[in-house]
């Protein structure tokens, strides 16, 4: 079974405002969800862990396979008019919140393109209270000046090339909720470093994970 509909995000419109972006509430397909949930690891601390410095279960690694496909990178070409071929990605696991985190910012300028998959039951308290829900904003002083607003459940995916007016945070939230991140990268110096921290950072997870 297909864990995700590349139809669905064919047909998905790409919005303007307040910047150029996809929002598709469900992603992943209805029916996959509850084995992509279980095949999630624990995660016990804060911070993005590098996906290779993480267990997943075989639904988890099917849906990372989908985002890092060139069928996936074609999609995104196509909406929104880009040239991806040879931009590596980055991916990342975040499994919790906390109280420092959802603040206002753009992306660094070394991600060409930020594509943002939560994997969470819908349902929460917190999330009614939008605690934890993304909002992209039309600017940088007022997390309640939003265009959009995201919660974090159920598959819902985002897609934006990055700029200088790109912002997005969310209202405080403390706990489980995790977001697959994955960005294609340019080729500048920045980029490769960030890259190289981010396989070292794995590579030193593993080996921790491992003693």
């Amino acid at each position: 079974m297909d864990v995700a509909d590349l139809d669905a995000l064919r047909a998905a419109p790409v919005s303007a405002e307040p910047f150029a972006h996809i929002l598709l509430p469900r992603f992943i397909r209805a029916e996959a969800l509850p084995g992509v949930f279980a095949a999630l690891p624990p995660m016990k601390g804060r911070g993005s862990f590098p996906i290779e410095a993480v267990r997943l279960g075989a639904a988890a690694k099917a849906v990372i396979a989908t985002l890092q496909s060139d069928e996936f990178r074609q999609i995104v070409e196509q909406k929104f008019g880009l040239d991806l071929a040879g931009a590596p990605n980055m991916v990342t696991l975040r499994g919790n919140s906390g109280p420092q985190d959802g603040q206002v910012h753009t992306d660094s300028s070394a991600k060409r393109v930020t594509i943002l998959l939560y994997l969470n039951p819908a349902g929460a308290d917190s999330w009614a209270r939008q605690e934890g829900c993304l909002r992209l904003l039309r600017g940088p002083d007022d997390l309640e000046n939003f265009a959009a607003e995201v919660p974090p459940v159920d598959g819902a995916l985002v897609v934006f090339p990055n700029g200088p007016t790109t912002w997005h945070g969310h209202k405080t939230f403390a706990g489980q909720r995790y977001v697959v991140q994955m960005n294609y990268m340019t080729t500048s110096t920045k980029a490769k470093t960030e890259m190289r921290r981010h396989h070292l950072s794995a590579f030193i997870k593993r080996l921790t994970r491992a003693a």
